[in-house]
């Protein structure tokens, strides 16, 4: 091999290196020989590209041999001539005169079967695939852009603890562990530390993992997800919406600008995210379930919505929405009463379009120390586990919301993925620890 520098396979395909010598490594995507002649497919992180061999053209017959005898996943160094070629992935091949094999894979085990199941096992394996990586390079974004706004919006970035004294969202969907003697657990939501830093910082954000011990097995639920969660003092619902709606529209456009190729190749239109724009429509409760019950879904006051209820909602939708002042009794003790109505709490959901339910969570936090006592004891909650937390009512308590937004939901309608197993690299569900 030449000391030229090697290429990505996206700065070969722009086309302004054809007619020269390149050079670029990666793995075998697809490969089949015929005489002559091997036709190899190469990707890397950042696509893929035909690589044909001809026999005659070869500067070594050994590197000819080594390229029909490497299988699909071998790790090479191809170097040849840039030339366009309509037929090939992207337009454009490498005619090689060097091939050079890294290591020869053994038979990949993906390529004789696909089940479910089996690309679960190997799923170590699978995320190398061209879906998965397209997906992963979506949420990239994603972090990348909420980061950006955040930033421009002048919020800090603080890192709460993921090992907890107490929870939440309420005590049946906590992860229980051994602590030194004591009992600890899995966080649920960085929320509650969140909120004692805004009295520094005043507006602060996190993006830490949260587990929940749900055994839900739809296609919207991982028991170990991503969670990217704000909080901000001085401010009421109204605003903490605004937050909520500008981020998110922030974060669409930017996929769609920043990814617009691993949009196209998963099915999803750019233009559908530059769509995005706000205000996003806002229902109060009471309002949607008298818009379920006109399709002819049967709830009474106090029922929460499932995936059915979310999708029906959102049927006729283009834009996210959001269901406003939900009942009492359906929410967590800390959000706050509405002072005009107490059978409601100052809190929304956020919807998605087509389907992919609830994204947002968010609530005005209630500030009166009494109240939040009365709602812990309501749930039999141990006070004691809490009592730093009603400290930050008893010193200097504002007027403060926030949200949380479950990372691999976003990034799921983003990419129009059919599962939100697709969207982490290694699912956590109630039968998956492994691998």
């Amino acid at each position: 091999m030449s000391e030229l520098p090697f290429k990505k396979v996206d700065e070969l395909l722009g086309g302004e290196l054809v007619g020269e010598r390149v050079r670029t490594r990666g793995w075998i995507y697809r490969t089949r020989h015929k005489g002559k002649m091997v036709f190899t497919v190469i990707r890397d992180s950042s696509g893929i590209i035909q690589a044909t061999l001809f026999k005659g053209d070869m500067e070594s017959e050994d590197d000819f041999n080594d390229a029909k005898k490497a299988l699909v996943e071998s790790s090479v160094e191809v170097e040849g001539i840039l030339v366009e070629e309509p037929r090939a992935p992207g337009g454009y091949e490498i005619q090689v005169r060097r091939f050079h094999v890294v290591h020869f894979a053994e038979i990949f085990p993906i390529t004789k079967d696909q089940s479910e199941e089996f690309l679960m096992d190997k799923r170590h394996l699978w995320v190398r695939s061209r879906r998965l990586t397209a997906i992963a390079k979506i949420k990239h974004s994603l972090f990348k852009a909420a980061r950006e706004w955040f930033d421009e919006q002048g919020f800090y970035e603080v890192t709460p603890p993921i090992l907890t004294g107490s929870a939440a969202e309420g005590g049946a969907t906590l992860f229980e562990v051994k602590y030194f003697g004591d009992k600890a657990y899995l966080s649920q939501s960085a929320q509650l530390y969140l909120e004692a830093m805004i009295f520094s910082l005043e507006n602060v954000y996190s993006i830490t993992p949260s587990f929940r011990a749900e055994k839900s097995r739809t296609r919207k639920h991982l028991t170990e997800f991503w969670h990217l969660e704000a909080e901000e003092a001085w401010t009421g619902l109204e605003g903490n919406i605004k937050i909520q709606e500008e981020l998110l529209s922030h974060i669409a456009h930017r996929v769609a600008e920043w990814n617009r190729k691993e949009l196209e190749f998963l099915g999803r239109d750019p233009k559908d995210l530059l769509k995005i724009e706000t205000p996003f429509p806002r229902y109060r409760y009471s309002e949607a379930l008298d818009n379920l019950r006109k399709k002819g879904v049967e709830l009474e006051w106090g029922d929460d919505f499932g995936a059915p209820e979310e999708r029906k909602l959102t049927e006729d939708e283009e834009l996210p929405i959001f269901v406003t002042h939900w009942p009492t009794e359906a929410k967590a003790f800390y959000m706050r009463w509405d002072p005009k109505d107490t059978r409601v709490v100052l809190n929304d959901d956020m919807l998605a379009p087509e389907g992919y339910g609830e994204i947002f969570g968010a609530s005005e936090r209630e500030t009166d120390v009494n109240h939040l006592i009365e709602r812990l004891k309501a749930e039999d909650a141990n006070i004691e586990d809490y009592e730093w937390y009603l400290d930050l009512r008893r010193y200097g308590s504002v007027q403060h919301s926030g949200f949380g937004m479950g990372v691999e939901r976003v990034v799921a309608w983003l990419s129009k993925a059919e599962h939100i197993r697709e969207t982490i690299p290694f699912p956590r569900t109630p039968s998956r620890i492994r691998p």
